[in-house]
């Protein structure tokens, strides 16, 4: 099983990211994706969720209306599109994938920096 993350960077306040999460080694499909960010001295906190249809997604309250969630089956790929950054989305995104079962997998992360 491999999940792989891509997209991070440092971007100033304002600007936008995208990232990618690569699957392989596992039916992507069954899975739902999730996208969650640890900040230092913090606690690693759930981002944004879609369901394995992809027809469900849920954001947390920090980033709703800023953050956007999708997933491409036919590239096993789920994407986070980031806007309206802000210095206190700084934190390393993990990504996660996870099924009925309640199987967790989980990348290794990519580090997001949002400063001037």
């Amino acid at each position: 099983v491999q999940l792989v993350e891509s997209g991070g960077g440092l971007v100033q306040p304002g600007g936008s990211l995208r990232l990618s999460c690569a699957a392989s080694r596992f039916t992507f499909s069954s899975y739902a994706m999730n996208w969650y960010r640890q900040a230092p001295g913090k606690e690693r906190e759930l981002v944004a969720g879609i369901s394995s249809s992809g027809g469900s997604t849920n954001y947390a309250a920090s980033v709703k209306g800023r953050f956007t969630i999708s997933r491409d089956d036919a590239k096993n790929t789920v994407y986070l599109q980031m806007n309206s950054l802000k210095p206190e989305d700084t934190a390393v995104y993990y990504c996660n994938a996870r099924n009925f079962f309640d199987v967790n997998y989980w990348g290794t992360g990519t580090r997001v920096t949002v400063s001037s």
